[in-house]
C-alpha cells in the first residue's frame, strides 16, 4: 500500500487495490503500486486518464501516439507509441485491456515494439474523496512486468517506478490546471 496515502484513504481504497492492483507474480517478474493525490475533481482526472489515444497528454516520455484510421476506444484496440530518445526503448505497441467509465478503471498491455518491458501490464484507477466540502482525487497505478535478462528486480522496478511516478506527477499538474481553468469558465475536460 503506498505510504503517501492517509489511513482513511487506505481504508477506502483497500477493495480497489485487492480487485485491480494485486498480481500473481511468476518467477522473473515484479510489480509495484503507486498513488497520486490530485486536487481536482475525479471527472476532470478521468477525462485525461481514459484517453487511450492521447497518453502524451500526461505521460512524459511519449514523443507521439498514433491509432488506426476509424479508431474506436474500446477494449482490444491498440495504439503505437514512439518514445523520446534517451530511454531504453524506441517504440511500443499497446492494447487497451480494460476501460470502465462507471468505475473509472483503465489498463493496457504492451504487446510489441522495440523496448525492454516484456509482458508489461498496467492498471489505473481514479477515486473520489470528499471531506469538509473539499473534493480531491486519488489515482492508483500499478504494473507487472518481466525483468529483462541481466537486470535485477531492483533495477527493473527502479526504472518502471520512476516513469510511473513522473507520469502521475504530470497528471496532477495537468488536471489541477484544468480544474483551475474550469473555475474561470475556460474548459475542464479533454474531449
Amino acid at each position: 500500500m503506498p505510504s503517501e496515502l492517509t489511513q482513511e484513504e487506505r481504508s477506502e481504497l483497500a477493495q480497489s487495490i485487492a480487485e485491480f492492483h494485486t498480481y500473481q507474480l511468476g518467477p522473473g517478474s515484479c510489480s509495484s503500486l503507486h498513488a497520486q493525490r490530485i486536487h481536482a475533481p475525479p471527472e476532470i482526472v478521468w477525462s485525461v486518464v481514459r484517453r487511450f489515444d492521447r497518453p502524451q497528454t500526461y505521460k512524459h516520455f511519449i514523443k507521439s501516439c498514433s491509432v488506426e484510421e476509424g479508431f474506436e476506444m474500446r477494449v482490444g484496440c491498440t495504439r503505437d507509441v514512439i518514445v523520446i530518445s534517451g530511454l531504453p526503448a524506441n517504440t511500443s505497441t499497446e492494447r487497451l485491456d480494460i476501460l470502465d467509465d462507471e468505475r473509472r478503471v483503465t489498463g493496457f498491455s504492451i504487446i510489441g515494439g522495440e523496448h525492454r518491458l516484456t509482458n508489461y501490464k498496467s492498471v489505473t484507477t481514479v477515486h473520489r474523496f470528499e471531506r469538509e466540502n473539499r473534493i480531491w482525487t486519488v489515482v492508483l497505478e500499478s504494473y507487472v512486468v518481466d525483468m529483462p535478462e541481466g537486470n535485477s528486480e531492483d533495477d527493473t522496478r527502479m526504472f518502471a517506478d520512476t516513469v510511473v511516478k513522473l507520469n502521475l506527477q504530470k497528471l496532477a499538474t495537468v488536471t489541477e490546471a484544468m480544474a483551475r481553468n474550469a473555475g474561470d469558465g475556460s474548459g475542464s475536460q479533454v474531449n
